[in-house]
């Protein structure tokens, strides 16, 4: 997904609780109505709502997915704005959402636990959008430097991978840096402060702190070597029983980032251009920026499957995780998916 989109799926990180997930699973209780007046069942895919950027809050807006969906007698019950993979897989596994956008990073650390989802969409890592921000007046120049600061992380997804990723490639003992945990969107304020030295995250936060708080990155995703893809994760149950609704869902992400990857500005406030969901015009520029490099959703294939492997390998080397995680039986090749799940 392009950072607009992800910008909004990810930010929001208190929306998936308790009573969330029950006004999913209402949603649920509706999910089968008259479709056509043929008789056919319509098929509601239960979605974390978009926001305010990004194709999918276009979609939305001008009824361009449900459209698309319609040809397999689909349509998308919106669930409120998604907050981090954590909750979103808990909730795809208790059968009160159907898919869900993360990054391989998060859902590596989900699939040690007991999964109900697999992965059947990925999108290319975010070279340019992510990675460890300081202040611009910070004396910290390198990576080496961050040795014997602390570093606001999330535990156990992205910004801890990529701290740790960068502490590896410059040879700075993990244990030399002290890892601050802190939910990614309670994170701004103490970094702003001063409590901590430098803050690892992805485009979502990186592109409001670096446009309007005086921070750039000591390095990018690119620079550390990052394979943080983004993936999609379905439920295992809606995709043993929806085949055809996925692959219709996958089609749109695929077309609507290669449309919005050429047209990034089109994409931006979708509903509001005012309030703490719109993109300012200070954001904009790194926005459509960051945008033209990314990549769109796409089929995963070995490679990625390969570089996968690498992160999983990577998380039970830091001890992120209790054991190495196999993430190839938790993947659905899209061109069969009409033949059932992988």
């Amino acid at each position: 997904m392009t950072v607009k989109t992800r910008r909004l799926a990810l930010a929001a990180t208190a929306l998936l609780t308790t009573t969330a997930l029950a006004a999913c699973g209402s949603s649920a209780g509706g999910a089968k109505a008259s479709a056509d007046g043929g008789g056919k069942a319509e098929v509601v895919l239960r979605l974390p709502d978009p926001g305010n950027s990004g194709f999918l809050a276009l979609g939305k807006k001008d009824g361009s997915l449900d459209r698309a969906l319609a040809a397999v007698h689909a349509k998308v019950a919106w669930t409120g704005s998604a907050g981090p993979f954590a909750p979103a897989a808990q909730a795809l596994s208790a059968d009160q959402l159907d898919v869900a956008l993360g990054s391989i990073t998060s859902a590596v650390a989900a699939l040690a636990q007991k999964p109900g989802f697999k992965l059947f969409a990925q999108t290319a890592p975010d070279g340019v959008g992510e990675g460890i921000l300081v202040k611009n007046d910070s004396p910290i120049k390198t990576v080496q430097d961050l040795a014997g600061r602390k570093v606001a992380v999330s535990q156990g997804g992205t910004s801890e991978y990529l701290l740790l990723k960068a502490l590896e490639k410059s040879g700075v003992p993990a244990d030399r840096v002290e890892r601050v945990y802190l939910r990614a969107d309670q994170t701004s304020g103490v970094f702003n402060s001063g409590q901590v030295d430098a803050w690892a995250t992805w485009n979502t936060f990186s592109t409001p702190s670096i446009a309007n708080s005086g921070a750039h990155f000591l390095v990018n995703g690119k620079e550390v070597g990052s394979d943080n893809y983004a993936v999609w994760a379905v439920r295992n149950g809606f995709a043993e029983k929806h085949p055809e609704v996925v692959k219709a869902f996958y089609a749109y992400l695929h077309e609507g980032g290669l449309k919005e990857k050429a047209d990034p500005a089109g994409y931006l406030n979708v509903f509001t251009d005012s309030g703490p969901t719109a993109v300012t015009p200070a954001e904009k520029e790194i926005a459509v920026a960051v945008t033209r490099q990314s990549a769109t959703a796409d089929v995963i294939t070995e490679a990625d499957t390969a570089r996968f492997a690498t992160v999983a390998a990577f998380f039970a080397d830091q001890k992120v995780t209790k054991q190495l995680v196999d993430v190839k039986p938790y993947l659905i090749d899209i061109a069969t998916l009409a033949d059932g799940a992988k």
